[in-house]
């Protein structure tokens, strides 16, 4: 095979909402591709699977399935350890590189529509701030608690505090640490390169194949049959299995993930099991929902519905057309 110089020109994508079939087109797609002599390698697009030790709860492929397909962006960081999209648009042009290099094609599978945004546009370039100014943030907010986090934002940048709820903790103390760093509000530094949503286009030409059911409840019910396999899996035994690491605290990105978070108010007994199942349901729910509101956004992408009779034969053609192209 031969590849152009931009080691994700024709790139595929395969994205959707959480428990839309993304994986499962992957595999199947890659079992017809070997058929033509096309050997693929999934790149990860999910910032919950760059994570070790949270397998069951993230879905991830199991080891079996990572061997019959090799996966990039899967347990690269440990759980109390930061991964940014930033990050991730860089290791993704040297994993497509690599891959290249081996004569295989690269494909990126997942649902993280920021991951996706950082690769195709750029993210703007905020100042970075020091371990110290992060761990007095966390300081503050110990002693005084986030709501009134919330309210010093209010007070110190009000547009970037309209743009965030009051319980995204995470975004709410980079702003502030932006603020304590540079004593300039991050939206002036926002306003120095806008982006717009629905905007992603870029330098190489792409496939972005979405899986956009219309029929919402078939989401929903699958939605609600993985979450329950999950816990028949021994989902509450991994996270309790992780609060036991010293380095594992609530509050970190890791711990805030979609199951993840609705188990730890369990386990502090905050919610009742009954409460907590419900929970993690209606955030998966939420999930979704936020991914949906991403893609519709991306006027580029080509549409498929997964809960369609003839969703995967169809899906996978329009993928091998595209990969066609590789060779």
């Amino acid at each position: 095979m031969s590849f152009s110089k931009h080691p994700l020109e024709n790139i595929l994508a395969i994205v959707g909402p959480t428990a839309s079939g993304k994986s499962t087109l992957s595999f199947e797609l890659a079992k017809s591709a070997d058929l033509l002599g096309i050997s693929i390698e999934v790149i990860s697009m999910d910032s919950a699977l760059v994570y070790k030790g949270m397998d069951i709860g993230t879905a991830k492929p199991s080891l079996e399935e990572q061997v019959l397909i090799p996966h990039h962006g899967i347990n690269i960081r440990e759980p109390w350890q930061s991964y940014s999209a930033a990050q991730f648009a860089k290791d993704v042009l040297q994993w497509a590189s690599e891959i290249k290099s081996r004569g295989h094609v690269p494909i990126i599978v997942g649902g993280t529509m920021l991951y996706w945004r950082a690769l195709m546009q750029g993210l703007t370039n905020l100042p970075a701030t020091t371990p110290e100014i992060r761990a007095s943030i966390a300081q503050e907010a110990t002693e005084i608690g986030w709501d009134a986090m919330y309210s010093k934002l209010q007070t110190i940048d009000p547009q970037v505090a309209l743009r965030l709820p009051p319980g995204d903790t995470q975004r709410v103390s980079r702003a502030l640490e932006v603020f304590a760093m540079t004593g300039i509000p991050m939206s002036q530094f926002l306003a120095l390169q806008p982006y717009s949503d629905s905007r992603d286009d870029s330098s190489f030409t792409h496939c972005l194949l979405s899986l956009e059911p219309l029929d919402r409840s078939w989401l929903h019910d699958r939605i609600r049959k993985r979450f329950l396999k999950m816990l028949d899996q021994g989902f509450l035994d991994e996270v309790k299995l992780l609060l036991n690491h010293p380095n594992i605290k609530p509050d970190l990105p890791s711990m805030r993930a979609v199951g993840y978070r609705q188990a730890i108010s369990y386990f502090n007994d905050e919610i009742t099991y009954d409460e907590f199942v419900e929970a993690g349901l209606a955030a998966s729910r939420q999930l979704g929902k936020r991914q949906l509101t991403w893609l519709r956004g991306m006027h580029s992408r080509c549409v498929i519905d997964p809960s369609n009779a003839d969703f995967l034969p169809h899906a996978i053609n329009t993928c091998l057309q595209h990969l066609q192209k590789f060779k």
